[in-house]
């Protein structure tokens, strides 16, 4: 990666429960983050009665330096969370969902959020990763300074001499009425 942006590879653990209603199986989460993982594709790492977790895929998480205030924006909420995004799988493939995306934005996370699109959660980013990413704000992150937008002098109310818009070019008299309007044959 160039001095703009940085990476890391980081695992998402994905659970699976039994759904709750008799339109829903099964119930998948992303719900844990592994940072510095190696690859995986739906790696059982533990399993209770119904419920599996799997260790699902392993993503590069890229941070650019013009993106920094919305990394301050996810560091700052409750929870600081990076955003995990999973298309739904290929046709024939056991598991519903492939890892597509994580990202410490929130605002390319709401972007992926569109209702059946896909999987979009909010998972609790680990200490770790805090530090790395608070560490690349510090280093590349410059306020921008606010500047008043100043207006010219055009009017674009429509507010004028009261002869009609200026910016049209009229043939006659705009006071006129239609000539198939008059009684007296346009005299």
């Amino acid at each position: 990666m160039s001095e703009k942006s940085i990476s890391m590879p980081i695992g998402v653990v994905v659970r699976r429960l039994p759904g709750v209603t008799r339109w829903a199986k099964w119930v998948w989460k992303p719900v844990a983050l592994l940072p510095g993982a190696g690859p995986a594709d739906w790696k059982v790492l533990r399993a209770e009665g119904d419920a599996v977790e799997y260790h699902a895929g392993t993503a590069d998480l890229v941070l650019h330096r013009a993106d920094t205030e919305a990394y301050r924006a996810a560091l700052t909420d409750r929870q600081p969370s990076l955003y995990v995004v999973m298309a739904e799988s290929h046709e024939g493939s056991p598991f519903p969902y492939m890892l597509k995306l994580v990202t410490a934005s929130p605002y390319e996370g709401q972007a992926y959020g569109d209702p059946g699109s896909g999987l979009v959660e909010k998972v609790a980013m680990p200490p770790g990763v805090v530090a790395w990413v608070a560490a690349f704000i510090a280093r590349h992150h410059e306020e921008e300074r606010f500047v008043k937008r100043k207006r010219d002098g055009l009017r674009m109310d429509g507010a004028g001499d009261g002869v009609g818009d200026a910016r049209i070019e009229q043939m006659s008299d705009v006071y006129r009425a239609p000539a198939a309007r008059r009684k007296d044959g346009g005299r």
